[in-house]
C-alpha cells in the first residue's frame, strides 16, 4: 500500500489474512478428547501415588440423577476431629467422562474447623464421580457414586 502506514493492526490483518487465503486451506475441528476411566485411574494414582485408597470417611452428597449436566449441587465430607494432630490435610474429586478428569482440589487444615467442602459442577455425561481425602497421616480414603445425566454438558457442537 503506497502512501499508507504499514504498521497499523489493520494494514497486518489484511496482509495476514491474504496470506492465508493465498495457502492451502486447511479445516480444523476442535472436539474434546474423549475421557476414558484409565484417564481417571492414573489421575488419581497422579494424587494418591502408591498409596493404598480405602473406602469410607468420606461422603459424597450429589444426585445420583441430574436433569441438565450444567450446574450438579455436590458436596465432600469427610469425618475427622480436625484437631492438630488428626485433620484433612486435602480432598480430591475426579470425574470419569469429562474432557478432564480432575473437577477440584480442595486444601484444608485444622483451622477450617469443618472437612467440608460444597460447590456446582459440570458433568458431560452420565458418569462416575470420585472423591478422595488425604489424612494429617498420609492417608487416602474415598468415596465414589454414579450420576445419570440426562441433558450433558462440557461437549459443544464446533
Amino acid at each position: 500500500m503506497p502512501g499508507k502506514d504499514r504498521s497499523t493492526r489493520r494494514y497486518f490483518l489484511k496482509a495476514a489474512g491474504g496470506t492465508a487465503l493465498a495457502g492451502a486451506m486447511v479445516r480444523i475441528t476442535l472436539q474434546p478428547a474423549d475421557a476414558t476411566p484409565a484417564m481417571l485411574n492414573a489421575a488419581i494414582r497422579n494424587v494418591v501415588g502408591e498409596a493404598s485408597l480405602r473406602t469410607g470417611r468420606v461422603k459424597l452428597d450429589i444426585p445420583p440423577l441430574v436433569e441438565n449436566g450444567n450446574t450438579v449441587p455436590m458436596t465432600v465430607s469427610v469425618t475427622s476431629p480436625m484437631t492438630a494432630d488428626d485433620y484433612v490435610r486435602s480432598i480430591h474429586v475426579f470425574n470419569e467422562k469429562n474432557p478432564q478428569p480432575y473437577i477440584g482440589n480442595f486444601y484444608l487444615g485444622p483451622a477450617a474447623g469443618r472437612a467440608q467442602v460444597s460447590t456446582r459442577i459440570r458433568l458431560a455425561d452420565s458418569q462416575k464421580v470420585v472423591a478422595i481425602a488425604q489424612m494429617s497421616d498420609g492417608s487416602f480414603w474415598s468415596a465414589s457414586v454414579d450420576v445419570v445425566v440426562t441433558l450433558a454438558a462440557c461437549t459443544e457442537e464446533l
